[in-house]
């Protein structure tokens, strides 16, 4: 437990940081928007072609970590879905605010997950976590976006709408060519390498430190059932179906507990920008962001040292 607690640590504390320069040395919105959009289109998917290309994949059981991964999302997202009417009906949530639940219970915070695979496992770590990039990170966008388009856009989207939409994430071309350089061998050294690399060293740091500036303790306050059913789904469900999944897959050792932590890490702040560009409820998913942050401070630590 003292392990993992040290390993989740240093996330936080940047995380930390991040909201206290937010609201002393950059408080203005402007600074954070243009660091978020670095980190989105170039810092992050830097670090995902490069660790995705220099992995050691017939290193590492690929096959049960993805699967257990992508059906555990799966599996969530349907259980979202199964529970849409009964929101509805019982709680009066509509249908902007349950793509921001839905958001909230299925996506997961990448930087925070990659750094604490990395501080747990180092190398090794970050292989197994790029084998979760390319289990979820291409479905997930594709899900939520699908979701968004169907619960809250304003007028329903076509279907080359949608795909026009997924196909401007960065996140899953990075995913696509670093999975082809390495599946093909194509050497990854010299210059192009050396370019990436000093990329990649500020993603995780800069990722998180956006993720604080990005927390509105204001909504922690007033915090009602929507927020606290995605915390509850995404911090002490959707782990458990996946670790559940992982042992069925004969998953044991660093490999499951990389599977509890990309499953158990609050949700992705990108979850925030994808609400405002479509139409969800933004506010509901920096609330749930907030939440899930705070609360992820004691499960996260629980949940990876129950399988470590």
């Amino acid at each position: 437990m003292l392990a993992v607690f040290t390993a989740l640590l240093p996330v936080f504390l940047l995380i930390a940081l991040g909201f206290v320069l937010k609201r002393s040395l950059l408080p203005h919105e402007a600074h954070w928007h243009g660091l978020e959009q670095i980190v989105y289109y170039i810092l992050f998917p830097s670090l995902m072609i490069q660790t995705l290309a220099r992995a050691d994949l017939a290193g590492v059981p690929v096959a049960g970590v993805g699967a257990a991964l992508m059906l555990g999302v799966l599996a969530m997202s349907a259980i979202c879905l199964l529970l849409r009417p009964l929101l509805a009906s019982q709680l009066n949530i509509g249908g902007a605010a349950f793509t921001s639940i839905f958001q909230g219970a299925t996506r997961w915070q990448t930087y925070v997950a990659l750094a604490i695979a990395a501080n747990l496992y180092g190398a090794l770590g970050l292989t197994l976590a790029s084998v979760a990039m390319v289990a979820m990170t291409p479905l997930l966008n594709i899900i939520s976006v699908w979701v968004l388009a169907h619960y809250a856009a304003p007028q329903r989207l076509s279907w080359a709408a949608i795909l026009r939409t997924i196909a401007k994430n960065p996140f899953i071309w990075a995913c696509a060519l670093g999975l082809a350089l390495n599946l093909l061998h194509i050497p990854f050294t010299g210059v192009v390498y050396d370019f990436t690399d000093a990329l990649s060293r500020s993603a995780l740091a800069i990722g998180l430190l956006c993720v604080g500036a990005g927390l509105r303790l204001q909504g922690v306050v007033r915090a009602g059932a929507p927020a606290w059913i995605a915390v509850t789904l995404k911090l002490l469900v959707l782990p458990a179906i996946a670790i559940s999944l992982g042992y069925a897959f004969g998953l044991s050792g660093s490999s499951l507990v990389v599977v509890a932590c990309c499953t158990a890490v609050p949700t992705s702040s990108s979850a925030y920008v994808l609400a405002r560009q479509m139409g969800g409820d933004a506010p509901l998913v920096a609330e749930i962001l907030t939440l899930q942050t705070m609360v992820a401070v004691i499960t996260m630590p629980t949940v990876i040292a129950l399988v470590a």
